[in-house]
C-alpha cells in the first residue's frame, strides 16, 4: 500500500537536516551519502503529516500540555502492541529518550556511582554517564556464530559491586540488532532485583522488530521486576518524527515516579511541543497499517543489504538484525585501523556511516549502516562502497 511512497526519493536539502546538511561539518564533505543518522528517508504516515498541517493552520504555536488524548494514545498503542497495560499516570513525558536518560542520573544515582552499560552499544550511553558524575561500568556483549549474547557471570559481579545503582538495558539493542529472549530478559531483571540495581530499559526501538521475533517489554516480566525498571519509549523512530522530540517514560513505581517528577522540575522541563502533541496521537491511533507496511519494505532493503555483501563484498561481515533499522556491519577482514576504516569510506567510498568505535572499544572494526532509505539510496551506497574497494 505505501510501497511507492517508500521508494520515492525526497530531497532533505533545505530542512536544515543534520542528516543530509550537515556533511561539511561531520565529514569536511557536503557531498557525502549520508547513511549513518538513525531517522528515516521516508515521510511519516499520511495521518501524522494531515494532523501537523491541520495543528499548524491554527496559527497560535502557544504552550501546549499533556491531555488525556494524548495519554490514552499512548496507552492504547502499549496494549494493543505489546501486551502492556500502563496507566495514563505512569506515563511521564519528555522531550527525548537522551535527555529522560540525564535526567534519571539526576534522579536516581549520586556521583562516583557505578552505572552498567553493554557495549558496543547506543554511544550517547557513555556520555549520559559521564556527564552526570557516574562511572560507565561495562557488561562486554560477547560475539557469537549468530550475533551477540550477554556474559551474565561478569553482568553478577558487576551488579554485585556496592558502587552500582543503576543498570541501562537496550532493548532491542541498538546497533547490534538483538532482541532479548524473554529468558535473557528474566535474568537481567532479576539480577537487578538480587543485588538492589535500578533497571532503565530503552526500548525506543520497540515497534521496529522483524519477522521471527518478539519484543518483550521487560516490565511486563513480573510486578516486582515492573516496580524496580523504568522504561524509556518514543514514537519517534518508530513513525519517523524525531524532530518533533516526543518521549514517554514509563515508570509504575509511584515513589521513583515522583523522584523523576521533581528532577523535572528542578530543571524546568514542562510541557510539549504542539506538533509533536497532535503527531504522537495521530501515530498511534491511525499508524498502524503503515508501520506494517514499512517493515515489509525494511525486509526487502535488508535482504538486498545481505545478498550484496555476501555476492559483491564478502570481506564485509552482517550478522542480520533482529530488530532496528540499522545494520552493524564487520569490516575486520579488510585489515583497516579504525583510522583508516573511516577515512577510506569517507574519502575513496563517499559514504557517512557511524564508526563501530564510538559505541565502545568493541567496536572497532565495525561500522553501523542505517538502511531505513529508499532502495536507490541503498543501491547507491552499497555501490559505492564496492567501487572503493580497489583502492585497498
Amino acid at each position: 500500500m505505501y510501497n511507492e511512497q517508500f521508494n520515492e526519493v525526497i530531497s532533505r536539502k533545505g530542512t536544515h537536516s543534520i542528516k543530509w546538511e550537515f556533511g561539511k561539518t561531520f565529514f569536511n564533505d557536503d557531498d557525502i551519502l549520508p547513511m549513518w543518522v538513525a531517522d528515516m528517508d521516508f515521510p511519516s504516515p499520511p495521518e501524522v503529516v494531515k494532523a501537523v498541517k491541520e495543528r499548524a493552520s491554527h496559527g497560535i504555536y502557544g504552550y501546549t500540555g499533556i491531555s488525556d488524548e494524548y495519554l490514552d494514545s499512548v496507552v492504547q498503542w502499549m496494549k494493543k502492541r505489546h501486551q502492556w497495560s500502563v496507566a495514563p499516570e505512569e506515563i511521564t513525558f519528555i522531550n527525548g529518550v537522551v535527555p529522560a536518560l540525564n535526567m534519571l542520573m539526576q534522579s536516581f544515582a549520586q556521583p562516583g556511582d557505578y552505572v552498567v552499560i553493554q557495549p558496543p552499544v547506543y554511544y550517547p550511553f557513555f556520555s549520559v554517564v559521564r556527564n552526570n558524575g557516574q562511572i560507565p561500568l561495562l557488561n562486554t556483549l560477547v560475539e557469537g556464530s549468530d550475533g551477540y549474547v550477554m556474559d551474565f557471570d561478569d553482568l553478577e559481579a558487576k551488579l554485585k559491586n556496592p558502587r552500582t545503582t543503576i543498570m541501562i538495558l537496550c532493548s532491542p539493542h541498538n546497533p547490534v540488532g538483538r532482541v532479548w529472549k524473554r529468558e535473557e530478559l528474566l535474568r537481567v531483571a532479576e539480577l537487578c532485583l538480587a543485588h538492589d540495581v535500578l533497571l532503565i530499559s530503552d526500548e525506543i526501538h520497540q515497534d521496529l522488530v522483524f519477522d521471527g521475533f518478539s519484543h518483550i517489554t521487560t516490565a511486563t516480566l513480573s510486578e516486582e521486576i515492573a516496580h524496580n525498571t523504568i522504561t524509556c519509549t518514543a514514537p519517534s523512530k518508530t513513525f519517523n518524527m524525531a524532530g518533533l522530540q516526543s518521549s514517554n517514560i514509563m515508570i509504575q513505581d509511584e515513589k521513583k515516579r515522583r523522584v523523576f517528577s521533581q528532577t523535572l522540575e528542578r530543571n524546568g522541563v514542562f510541557g510539549m511541543n504542539p506538533f509533536g502533541d497532535v503527531a504522537t496521537i495521530a501515530a498511534y491511533r491511525h499508524g498502524e497499517a503503515w508501520l506494517d507496511s514499512l517493515m515489509q519494505y525494511l525486509t526487502g532493503n535488508l535482504h538486498y543489504l545481505q545478498n550484496f555483501l555476501q555476492q559483491r563484498f564478502p570481506e564485509i561481515k552482517m550478522n542480520p538484525p533482529e530488530a532496528t533499522y540499522l545494520a552493524w556491519l564487520d569490516c575486520r577482514s579488510l585489515n583497516l585501523s579504525k583510522s583508516e576504516l573511516e577515512k577510506w569510506l569517507v574519502e575513496k567510498a563517499g559514504v557517512a556511516l557511524n564508526q563501530g568505535y564510538t559505541f565502545g572499544d568493541t567496536g572497532a572494526g565495525f561500522v553501523r549502516l542505517n538502511f531505513a532509505c529508499p532502495r536507490s539510496i541503498l543501491e547507491e551506497g552499497l555501490e559505492r562502497i564496492e567501487k572503493a574497494k580497489n583502492s585497498l
